[in-house]
């Protein structure tokens, strides 16, 4: 089994480097193998994303993925700032489909900014499209307004579309990981404003036809973000489009005590992925070894259950995590009056003794 190692930028080395640890730990047979991307790979090659690097992701059985991004490239033209190394490895890899879990740990809750009562118990699957959208819609940049209340004047403009065959894919997906949980399905979009949200929503009707075990409901993503907040415990899986999955998966990581928390799988069609923190590279923290590695840890896990085949393995990583938090080990992210703050790589080591 070949992984593809890719720590990035600010935290991202040091994240990386407790969940390979954790990953040695298991006496599997891994054929781990790194290299730069983000920042690191236009130092190395003038290029966020270098030849070298994508051919390394399409050649592995999975990647393992650290963060990228630094204020000193925000100067840079577009094309070859870090953020662009995730969406070229997304789209040529066609990773279509992002699987963010927030599940707040019992430890933690009182690291959480809402009500314990709030938040106790809560386990949600967010899934968002990750291909379409505004993020990659044509025709888009800046021009001289065409029409308007300020026709001449300059603008900058974005598209948002989708196709039927993106929204069936994410939907058939959606459907298949809501009847492996409690059969609820809340499909999230705009329609009352949006054209594409409507057209979102009448394909996922349709799919819903196929699916008759499984409760669809659609709910406005205002409306949303609203209630992840007020009852977030009332969801359980959440499917979404590009833009709104960016920002709602990231408001649920809040309800966990920290998006230091949140691991995350992105999958192609045959369930060959890119895993990482939901967090980005925080480059304010990088070097100082106080970074939080369990959303990176336990994005190794979610590796070895959905592309790996190793369901037994990422059980052990995931039970360890928990005895960690179960003996009050915290980085400074989730800190908690009666916890145990520690850096990143004794947390790393607390996972390795807990396994």
């Amino acid at each position: 089994m070949k992984i593809a190692v890719l720590p990035g930028d600010g935290i991202g080395p040091e994240i990386i480097k407790e969940a390979v640890k954790v990953l040695n730990a298991l006496d599997e047979k891994f054929e781990l193998e790194e290299a730069p991307v983000g920042g690191a790979g236009y130092e190395a090659s003038g290029y966020p994303l270098p030849e070298a690097t994508l051919a390394l992701a399409k050649a592995s059985d999975a990647i393992l993925f650290g963060a990228v991004g630094d204020w000193k490239y925000d100067s840079l033209e577009r094309a070859l700032r870090p953020e662009q190394a995730i969406l070229g490895l997304r789209k040529h890899l066609q990773l279509f489909a992002n699987f963010r879990p927030a599940i707040c740990y019992p430890q933690l809750t009182a690291a959480s900014s809402l009500k314990p009562e709030i938040v106790a118990g809560l386990d949600i699957l967010i899934i968002r499209e990750l291909n379409g959208d505004i993020y990659f819609g044509q025709p888009r940049g800046v021009r001289s307004s065409p029409d308007g209340l300020f026709e001449g004047a300059k603008e900058g403009f974005d598209t948002m579309r989708y196709s039927e065959p993106e929204v069936r894919r994410i939907a058939h997906v959606a459907f298949q990981a809501a009847q492996k949980r409690a059969k609820k399905l809340t499909s999230v979009d705009k329609a009352n404003v949006l054209e594409t949200s409507q057209f979102w929503r009448d394909v996922m009707i349709d799919v819903s036809k196929e699916y008759p075990d499984v409760e669809l409901s659609h709910m406005y993503v205002d409306n949303a973000a609203m209630q992840l907040v007020k009852a977030p415990k009332a969801f359980d899986v959440v499917v979404t489009g590009n833009m709104f999955g960016d920002i709602l998966s990231d408001e649920a990581a809040m309800l966990t005590g920290s998006i230091g928390m949140l691991p995350s799988a992105s999958l192609d069609k045959n369930n060959k992925g890119l895993y990482e923190p939901s967090h980005g590279s925080a480059p304010d923290i990088a070097g100082k070894g106080v970074a939080n590695p369990l959303a990176t840890i336990l994005s190794a896990a979610m590796m070895l259950r959905y592309s790996l085949g190793k369901a037994d393995q990422a059980d052990r990583i995931e039970t360890a995590v928990k005895k960690v938090l179960a003996q009050g080990l915290r980085t400074g992210d989730i800190a908690t009056p009666d916890g145990r703050t520690v850096g990143t790589k004794e947390m790393g080591d607390a996972v390795i003794a807990a396994l």
